[in-house]
């Protein structure tokens, strides 16, 4: 689509300058580019790997559900680091859908520009996958390719991402952010951050074996250890018995427990939903205060002059007593928790953490339903802003 072709073709015109580019996608979803990834790999300055790839020697679900037991651990790490000096870490994914460029979706993601000696941490922690066994070079596809063929591909690869330069591109350019950035309304905040990532041994070893779950692990302590709040941002949330348990801890410990999640209209994975609505009665029991986003919320225009149809919650962040703010890849379900790889950083930063708070609180009632108990303990929905009830 246009915001893979244009990354790719920024990738290109980077290798052709002399850099070297390396590449790592998870393949649960890859296996209908083979031949463009052998294409991308047999540039001189690219090299492309796949993660934990699966059969090319039958049709691809069927080769699925054969090997579903190997087949279903996926690495689900989203980071993308420039020089070791720049990166960006977060939970958002390559596709038109994630830059707000589909006219009826709306994704909503949040992730950090981290410049400094942590971009070092999560290259290291890049090399630790991209060194793993379950990488695999696409030479080992053994698929031909000529230099011609690339030199065509690489034809069409810019001419698409030279009509988005001078269409998404310009305006992405052009956007509120960066203008924001560039007028110095939006600053660097100096920080210390630590970044936490679950060893790529986590797909190779039982599932929910928490010596190679590290972050999961890590999330449940600095939860555990805080003394006055906890705000819990994420797409799809079915924290389990233990984790359920965990939160009911915390609650009767007078901490304050903030859960924002999709609706049932604004999921865009139904099954997922279902887990979750089993556990919202007994949080909401136990003190948590819960919110759930309106699909048919539609704030200003996006970037690109859209109003999308529906919105979807895709942000995966924490804040813990408004002084550590985590942003990553981890969902709050057992895929991330006990299945998935996952990475993502616990940024220590009181003034930043207490704004983030303060605007996702003042928000919420704007773009979420809020859930409680009606008197007679049934779940109930309310909405009120602006003279809407």
């Amino acid at each position: 689509d246009r915001a893979g072709a244009l990354f790719v073709g920024k990738l290109l015109r980077a290798a052709d300058r002399g850099v070297r580019v390396r590449l790592l996608i998870d393949d649960v979803f890859s296996t209908g580019i083979d031949r463009q990834m052998a294409l991308f790999n047999s540039h001189p300055n690219v090299e492309v790997r796949l993660f934990n790839p699966l059969s090319r020697q039958s049709f691809k679900y069927w080769s699925y559900l054969w090997t579903f037991e190997r087949a279903n651990r996926r690495m689900h790490n989203k980071s993308f680091t420039v020089d070791n000096g720049l990166s960006i870490v977060g939970g958002r994914n390559i596709g038109e859908e994630y830059f707000e460029l589909k006219e009826n979706v709306m994704f909503e993601d949040f992730e950090v520009l981290t410049i400094g000696p942590m971009a070092n941490e999560i290259s290291a922690n890049f090399d630790e996958y991209w060194n793993s066994e379950l990488a695999v070079p696409m030479e080992a596809f053994g698929i031909k390719v000529n230099p011609d063929e690339l030199d065509r591909w690489r034809d069409y690869i810019r001419e698409k991402a030279e009509e988005s330069e001078h269409g998404i591109y310009a305006q992405a350019v052009n956007s509120t952010l960066l203008l924001d950035i560039h007028e110095k309304r939006v600053v660097p905040e100096p920080a210390e951050a630590e970044m936490v990532s679950d060893s790529p041994d986590k797909l190779l070893n039982e599932v929910g074996d928490s010596d190679y779950a590290r972050l999961a692990v890590e999330i449940r302590e600095r939860f555990q250890a805080a003394n006055s709040e906890v705000l819990i941002i994420t797409p799809y949330f079915i924290p389990q018995e233990s984790g359920t348990r965990t939160l009911e801890k915390i609650l009767e410990e007078g901490i304050r427990v903030v859960i924002v999640t999709n609706s049932l209209a604004s999921t865009n994975h139904v099954a997922v939903h279902s887990g979750y609505a089993r556990y919202r009665k007994r949080l909401l029991q136990a003190g948590a205060e819960m919110y759930e986003i309106r699909a048919d919320f539609i704030g200003k225009d996006t970037d690109w002059g859209h109003k999308p149809d529906k919105v979807t919650l895709h942000s995966k962040a924490s804040v813990i007593d408004r002084e550590t703010i985590f942003v990553g890849s981890l969902n709050f379900d057992p895929r991330s928790i006990l299945i998935n790889s996952e990475m993502g950083l616990f940024i220590d930063t009181p003034k930043m953490g207490d704004v983030r708070t303060k605007r996702l609180l003042d928000g919420l009632p704007r773009v979420a339903w809020k859930v409680d108990l009606d008197e007679k303990g049934k779940l109930r929905w309310t909405y009120d802003w602006d003279g809407e009830h």
